[in-house]
């Protein structure tokens, strides 16, 4: 990883590229505050007071929401003014959200409900109560549908937005974690963490498509840009399944990429096809938290390319609206690490299989950043 003298000539010298035109509001946990960097100059512009640890945080327009689940607050600011505006409580606790043109869905955990707030009133529209502790939720693509797991309790719920109707729980072999729509919203798919498989439902019928085994258990999944390749990691070898999600599913390969991979961002090369059927062309990042790296593959080829030191303790990654930067969040170092994503060759050198990718910069930016999202100014 980048320690020392090393890290510090990345931090301070100047960038030789211009960077994108907006900001990236990160969500620094320990720190209790939201830093906004600003990615023309790449530096820090402000780091912005919330009250709690904010873990997740999303965006629309000129809107920054971030959620500090221990008390339940939704936090407001200004992405055009860098201030907070304020804040709304929605329970006592509550755990992740969803954002989409309809509203801001929240999901809380004391009490147990599902919690949807007009924007930009921040107004409470309407409560779904939930019948065990949920652990996470989605929402499709359309806006039709969500989504949520509950854990332990080993079961899956879907819940049909236009009818604010709850149907009756599915019961799986297995604790359930993350649960994702595929992008034309017509099936979803859920982690069964007990039995490292992929369980895929239909939507409409909510009946069970297929189980698919893998050689990991579904810690994180990432889909490509186009949909098409499903990405997995997690506890029990150091590699990424690809799992093809569409038509009659399937497990492709396991790539060994990296030291304990785990959070991912993928990008395309070129403006992405609506199409699943298009070929994918493009970047999946892995972020290895033990060894301070990000393993850079070639979606199409499944070839991984560079190994990239970022920092230490990588936990997230997003990209840039423009495709042009890879933002990895050190939880551990507290600072972001800048990819430049044009500087990724394809050309894999046969003697080492592998290279180094170069890492632009590294920005300190709080305690414990977890989670970012990116507003173009």
């Amino acid at each position: 990883m980048a320690t020392g003298f090393a890290a510090a000539s990345l931090a301070c010298r100047r960038p030789k590229a211009r960077g994108f035109s907006g900001f990236a509001f990160i969500a620094n946990q320990e720190g209790q505050a939201v830093a906004a960097v600003d990615l023309t100059v790449f530096a820090v512009a402000r780091h912005i007071h919330v009250d709690g640890a904010p873990t997740a945080i999303t965006s629309t327009g000129s809107r920054v929401y971030a959620l500090t689940p221990e008390n339940g607050f939704v936090h407001e600011i200004g992405a055009d003014t860098l201030t907070f505006l304020r804040k709304v409580q929605v329970a006592k606790s509550a755990m992740t959200m969803r954002l989409d043109n309809r509203g801001l869905y929240v999901l809380c955990t004391s009490p147990r409900r599902l919690v949807r707030l007009a924007l930009p009133s921040l107004r409470e529209e309407w409560i779904a109560p939930l019948p065990a502790d949920p652990v996470d939720f989605d929402l499709s693509a359309d806006g039709e549908w969500l989504a949520i797991s509950y854990g332990p309790n080993r079961a899956l719920g879907f819940f049909d937005v236009e009818q604010r109707r709850a149907f009756e729980p599915i019961r799986l072999n297995g604790d359930v974690g993350t649960v994702r729509f595929q992008a034309d919203s017509r099936q979803l798919i859920a982690a069964d963490l007990t039995g490292r498989m992929l369980s895929i439902y239909e939507c409409a019928t909510r009946r069970l498509i297929v189980n698919l085994p893998l050689a990991v258990r579904p810690d994180h999944l990432c889909f490509s840009p186009l949909g098409g390749q499903l990405f997995v990691t997690g506890e029990g070898m150091d590699g990424v399944v690809v799992v093809y999600p569409y038509y009659t599913p399937e497990v492709a390969e396991t790539v060994l990429a990296g030291h304990t991979p785990g959070a991912m961002a993928s990008v395309a090369l070129n403006p992405p096809e609506k199409s699943p059927d298009a070929p994918d062309e493009g970047y999946l990042f892995v972020a290895n938290a033990q060894s301070g790296d990000v393993s850079i593959l070639d979606i199409a080829t499944h070839k991984l390319l560079a190994v990239t030191p970022v920092g230490s303790g990588p936990g997230y990654v997003t990209i840039t609206p423009d495709r042009q930067y890879a933002l990895v969040l050190n939880q551990n170092s507290g600072d972001m690490a800048v990819i430049r994503i044009a500087n990724i060759t394809r050309t894999v050198n046969e003697q080492r299989r592998w290279k180094k990718g170069a890492l632009f910069m590294l920005i300190p930016v709080g305690s414990k950043p977890v989670s970012a999202t990116v507003v173009a100014i």
